[in-house]
């Protein structure tokens, strides 16, 4: 019975089965690359990890702008910390610092 995978030098021998292996290869590849691409652009795991600090006008942005500003004192700023994380819940900050 002749095969594909003949070994006795009528074909191509056994090298012939590590094709599909290859080609299984090639496409998970292109795949696994076309996914991270795309997911970069949405922000996805391979983007660097996120600042935690508010920005705009969320209120503990604007209380810490006042307070690197010099409008208020150390503490006039963990007071009004304090009333926010009552208020709003944790910031992530744990009120200690």
């Amino acid at each position: 019975m002749n095969t594909v995978a003949n070994w006795d030098g009528g074909g191509p021998g056994p090298w012939i089965l590590f094709l599909p292996l290859i080609w299984a290869a090639v496409v998970i590849g292109v795949v696994t690359l076309l996914r991270r691409t795309v997911r970069r652009g949405r922000g996805g795991p391979w983007r660097a990890v996120q600042d935690s600090r508010p920005t705009g006008d969320a209120p503990l942005a604007v209380l810490g702008r006042r307070f690197a500003s010099g409008e208020i004192d150390e503490d006039e700023y963990w007071r009004r910390l304090s009333v926010l994380d009552e208020r709003f819940g944790p910031t992530g900050s744990g009120g200690a610092a």
